[in-house]
């Protein structure tokens, strides 16, 4: 009863409900919420640490920038969004604040637009050379049915896209790229779809800063040709997964398009069915047969492993450094 205590009592105050309706609607910085309550920074900084260590606010720091929406997956979730639902948006404040709000995710949108048109034209240029994207995405959803997983991961996830097709179909979707460009584009895709299950952070593939076993599914889509450790990256996802999890790798099959390597950045031209079933194995998964999408000049391919439910053994594991935490709030 007391943690129920404490969140009410948090949110019994003008301003503090005021973030409640606002980071229900999203994932917001502290500028932002200064920007649209009209108040000091550490005002509004200390209304939000009272909100977390109630329980009903979560922070995740991406850079400089930290990020504050609704907690999910906690004893008390129905009840900010109750509260929520009987605040009115035809009251005067509330309506203000997301009148504001709706101002800063246009202006979201228009700096993810531009980024996006500066890099379009190579984006298209390397679509054109495989099989349709659509293709490869209904082959993922039916994967992901037969799955039927509750949390599923997706690194690299650079637009979201992923996500978004994705993550109407779990519980939980959890996106990590380390490019912040990248994931303001995600993130405006995500609010567009209306998909509060999905979630972009900013992070490293080789060091991702999750717990052991958390996720029942892990995609890779078309990021593992950037990595100059590939092996690494699979059996960084292999940690990830739980037991019995599902691992599903997109790639193109070797090839000799040596422009995607100068142009693109691609440090890999593919890989061999068999260099992906030892990284697998290595891992501690088992891989299934592979399906080809053959397309010109460019073949997809979708890989899936399982973790093995017995204890996970990794041949040759790497240390992973203990993550420090980065300075204050900005």
């Amino acid at each position: 009863m007391e943690h129920l205590l404490t969140a009410l009592r948090a949110m019994a105050e003008p301003t503090r409900l005021r973030l409640v309706v606002l980071c229900a609607r999203g994932e917001l910085t502290v500028s932002e919420l200064t920007q649209i309550l009209g108040q000091s920074q550490p005002r509004v900084s200390r209304h939000l640490k009272l909100l977390c260590e109630a329980g009903l606010l979560e922070r995740f720091r991406e850079g400089s920038w930290v990020f504050y929406r609704l907690r999910q997956s906690s004893p008390i979730e129905a009840l900010p969004r109750q509260l929520v639902s009987a605040c009115s948006e035809t009251d005067p404040t509330i309506a203000l604040d997301l009148q504001r709000l709706g101002t800063i995710k246009r202006q979201r949108a228009d700096v993810a637009s531009a980024y996006f048109r500066e890099n379009a034209a190579q984006w298209h240029r390397i679509r054109s050379l495989y099989v349709d994207e659509g293709e490869v995405e209904a082959a993922l959803v039916d994967i992901i049915a037969a799955a039927d997983p509750r949390d599923l991961l997706d690194i690299g996830t650079g637009t979201g896209r992923m996500l978004e097709i994705l993550a109407p179909r779990v519980e939980r979707a959890l996106g990590i790229d380390q490019s912040r460009e990248m994931l303001a584009v995600a993130r405006v895709n995500l609010d567009r779809a209306g998909l509060e299950n999905g979630l972009v952070r900013l992070g490293d593939m080789y060091r991702l800063a999750l717990l052991d076993s958390s996720f029942d599914a892990v995609v890779i889509h078309q990021v593992l040709h950037y990595a100059d450790r590939p092996a690494a990256v699979i059996a960084e996802a292999a940690r990830v997964l739980r037991p019995s999890g599902i691992l599903i790798l997109v790639d193109f099959a070797p090839h000799s398009l040596e422009f995607l390597r100068y142009e693109h950045a691609h440090h890999r031209l593919g890989f061999a069915d068999g260099e992906v079933a030892e990284w697998c194995t290595a891992a501690g998964l088992d891989l299934a047969p592979p399906r080809r999408l053959p397309g010109d000049p460019l073949t997809v391919v979708i890989w899936t492993a399982q973790r093995r439910a017995g204890p996970r053994v990794v041949e040759e594991p790497e240390k992973r450094p203990v993550a420090v935490l980065e300075g204050e709030v900005r």
